[in-house]
């Protein structure tokens, strides 16, 4: 669910009324707060709090006890004199211990200036505390994370976050297409007893306690037949790499068997650079994988265009389940209205510039896009980007937040890809398969960058295939 704050403070005054305390809640915000750091760094370093006269500081302050307690170092940046503080605030203060490590890196931020009921352009002391921090996360190289939303979002001085953490639900101003540059990575913390009023709406953050559900543990005796079957369709001369990222993708998210099917020249060249998982098969038309038995099947990284028409054809006759993605996407963008008569369940993955050629987004906003293009075609749309969002006809769309901006780089698609794939070869919806192949994806990086082996600038396809294990057994462990 999504809040408006009219409606954010609708639902604690409900939870107050109830028996909730703010003090209660505080401990919950403040303690998985300080959990999400440690999700990302591991390794005790030092955090520098600057919080705020209200429950919002509060918030940080008890993040900044938990972290001291987990052997971080913490320094505290007071904006306001001792006696203008929240009484729950100034106590939260006292509990934070005093701490004395020397350890400088990772080098975190909280920011616990503003909370959801500031409005207005941020003034002083506010707004030079913001400038401090905003100036430390470039000159620096701090982590920033905001909580609950991005001191100062909305006017013109705003913290830049890399990542936020919403109290309860996520607030409606933190997923505007505008907001996405400061919000950074956001989660979600539920608040016990902090219920959505009527009326909200109904859209999702993808979180991971949600998504596990749809993935349960397989059974001991499970065998590959079981696990599905993916067909790959996929490379040309000029990219063969994009069958291989795909393909390796499906091995890894579980597909029990998967099949590349290439372009006869390329067969021999993809059968030596395959992972050993992979078996390569030369077709020339097709129509001649129509009768073979797959569970689902990815078409289109590294197509080409020579093969337009077959493509459009193909789709037009499959009745298995069909992640459709890059030239296969360009292909039918020649006519997007046959996608009104598909012959089974289809899941399209466009970044954008492929989905302007399905339909011109001009003054819509991402949200309204995908509504608009599922309300005319039957299909699961996954919209990538920085908010990956998913969309169905009939269901509320979800946002996507996992992930960081070192996976702007090509093959990032083609693994989406595969992962979809052998997701969706092993029995559920489009829906539900596309959202976890989304945060999949997105957390994979992320580790990436945790483990060290990989920076922004570095990351590769390749990298977060790599990870997709632990991104597996993140999903099941609940990390935020």
């Amino acid at each position: 669910m999504i809040l408006s704050a009219a409606q954010m403070l609708e639902a604690e005054k409900a939870a107050f009324a109830a028996g909730a305390t703010a003090e209660g809640l505080m401990e919950i915000a403040g303690r998985e707060a300080a959990r999400f750091v440690q999700q990302f760094h591991p390794t005790p370093g030092f955090c520098h709090v600057f919080f705020g006269k209200g429950h919002n500081g509060g918030d940080a302050l008890v993040a900044a006890r938990h972290l001291a307690e987990a052997g971080w170092t913490i320094k505290l940046e007071k904006t306001f004199p001792h006696d203008e503080l929240a009484p729950l605030t100034e106590k939260q203060l006292a509990r934070v211990g005093l701490t004395h490590g020397r350890t400088s890196r990772p080098l975190v931020i909280l920011d616990g200036l503003l909370g959801l009921g500031a409005s207005g352009e941020p003034r002083e002391p506010i707004a030079s505390a913001i400038r401090h921090i905003n100036a430390l996360r470039v000159s620096e190289a701090a982590w920033v994370l905001a909580l609950d939303l991005p001191s100062g979002l909305g006017s013109d001085l705003c913290v830049q976050a890399d990542a936020t953490v919403a109290m309860g639900f996520a607030k409606a101003c933190l997923l505007a297409d505008a907001a996405t540059h400061f919000v950074g990575r956001l989660a979600v913390i539920p608040l016990p007893g902090v219920q959505a009023p009527s009326g909200a709406d109904p859209s999702e953050v993808l979180q991971s306690q949600n998504l596990r559900e749809f993935l349960p543990p397989r059974n001991f005796d499970t065998h590959k037949g079981q696990c599905g079957r993916v067909a790959v369709i996929a490379g040309s001369l000029k990219y063969p790499g994009a069958a291989r990222l795909c393909s390796a993708a499906a091995v890894k998210a579980g597909a029990g068997l998967v099949t590349l099917f290439v372009p006869p020249d390329i067969a021999p060249i993809l059968s030596a650079a395959v992972i050993p998982e992979v078996m390569v098969s030369p077709v020339s038309d097709l129509s001649e994988i129509l009768n073979q038995k797959f569970d689902a099947v990815a078409i289109g990284p590294g197509l080409g265009r020579e093969r337009d028409e077959m493509v459009r054809a193909f789709l037009a006759k499959c009745t298995t389940p069909c992640v459709i993605d890059a030239d296969a996407l360009n292909a039918i963008s020649h006519d997007p209205a046959a996608l009104k008569n598909h012959a089974g369940p289809r899941l399209l993955t466009p970044h954008p510039l492929e989905m302007e050629r399905l339909l011109p987004q001009k003054s819509r906003t991402r949200r309204q896009w995908v509504e608009d293009f599922v309300a005319e075609y039957p299909v699961t749309l996954l919209l990538k980007g920085s908010r990956t969002l998913i969309g169905e006809s009939g269901s509320p769309p979800a946002y996507n937040c996992t992930g960081h901006p070192g996976m702007a780089s090509g093959g990032m698609g083609d693994a989406l890809t595969g992962v979809a794939a052998a997701l969706l070869a092993q029995g559920k919806t489009p829906l539900q398969f596309g959202k976890i192949a989304a945060w999949i994806c997105g957390r994979a990086a992320e580790l990436a960058l945790r483990d060290g082996s990989a920076s922004q600038e570095s990351l590769t396809a390749s990298d977060v295939i790599t990870h997709l294990g632990p991104a597996f057994t993140d999903l099941r462990d609940g990390v935020l």
